[in-house]
């Protein structure tokens, strides 16, 4: 069965060679002080910034997955109260959980057919940070890097954090235009669940020490103290930070991923549009992911495709939310070959 959803999602298919390998090299019994681990560390965070083009100032911090990352900005970093800006369930969740933290938060909820306006935005002095989903995965919208570069310009005093869990190693980001970046891997990099990673400029850095929150085990303040001696706070999925590094090892620099991506999302909009009972979920292309394809029908006419695929060997991710009786999630990451989503698009050409 080829999975499509959009996370968990397709593994890469080394994964198999690279868990034996982890095996044999120790690194399963390596303890996180160890200079074996340090050297992982330091290997991993320099692929980052040879693969995905990380700047060489922003740190590399490891965590248990994307959506900690909510509390230990709202907790460790922001001063004041953070501005959220999205169009789907996950940015919903994300402003929900900051506001038990930090309840002066507040945000401006967008349209997924919508693109940012930068112009028309008004975020006062009260907030110190700029939260943006920038690939909502619950309805496959995105924020494209040059709204994001309108917003920098507008507002260079404030940090801004950007959710990038189904696009970072997709896409290419413009890690300048942010200040705090966060990913899971179990979507773009193509591994199993149960990582996180977050990426920090020097701004965010000093902005965390100056806070200086030390109430809790995750406090960033902590985790940076460890991670200047490429060491981690508690002990963490080292197996997932060695598979995460052998993944950057192989993969392609990401202008290339980022050029293929967008080709094979053409050929699947380009498929879906021209079926008589399915259409795009967001029909702005403006505002359209290039890593996950929302897809919309008649409740029935969506069950059925669904079922047909996977009689075909293929399974399609759920809609989510409000949106799951009346659409379908096609994730476009790097994992799947162009063989797998040529096989896909001959499928959903018959509808």
């Amino acid at each position: 069965m080829i999975t499509f959803a959009a996370g968990p999602s397709k593994v890469y298919d080394s994964l198999p060679t690279y868990l034996q390998e982890a095996y044999q090299e120790g690194i399963l019994s390596a303890n996180h002080r160890s200079g074996a681990f340090m050297q992982l560390y330091q290997e991993t965070e320099s692929l980052m910034r040879q693969k995905l083009h990380m700047p060489e100032d922003y740190k590399l911090i490891f965590t248990s997955s994307a959506t900690e990352n909510w509390e230990i900005i709202s907790q460790s970093i922001v001063e004041r109260a953070s501005f959220h800006i999205y169009s789907g369930s996950f940015g919903k969740k994300w402003i929900e959980f900051a506001k038990h933290i930090i309840p002066a938060t507040d945000g401006l909820k967008i349209q997924a057919n919508e693109t940012v306006d930068a112009a028309s935005l008004t975020i006062s002095e009260g907030f110190d940070l700029i939260a943006i989903t920038q690939n909502e995965t619950s309805n496959g919208s995105q924020v494209r890097m040059e709204y994001l570069e309108e917003i920098r310009e507008k507002y260079p005093e404030k940090l801004i954090a950007v959710d990038t869990t189904s696009s970072m190693a997709g896409i290419e980001l413009d890690f300048s235009l942010g200040d705090i970046w966060y990913a899971s891997v179990q979507k773009c990099f193509g591994l199993p669940a149960g990582l996180g990673v977050l990426i920090l400029s020097p701004r965010a850095i000093a902005q965390t020490e100056r806070k200086g929150e030390k109430g809790r085990y995750n406090s960033l303040s902590f985790m940076l103290e460890n991670a200047r001696s490429y060491q981690t706070h508690y002990t963490p999925n080292v197996l997932g930070i060695y598979l995460l590094n052998r993944v950057l090892q192989d993969m392609q620099e990401i202008q290339h991923i980022d050029q293929n991506l967008r080709r094979r999302m053409s050929q699947l909009e380009d498929c879906v549009a021209k079926t008589k009972t399915l259409r795009l979920l967001v029909d702005n292309q403006q505002a359209r992911s290039t890593t996950v394809l929302g897809v919309t029908g008649l409740e029935d006419t969506i069950s059925q495709v669904k079922k047909a695929a996977e009689k075909e060997g293929m399974q399609l991710g759920s809609g989510y939310g409000p949106l799951k009786p009346i659409s379908f999630r096609i994730a476009n990451f790097p994992a799947i070959t162009d063989a797998e989503m040529e096989k896909l698009i001959a499928f959903l050409s018959q509808y």
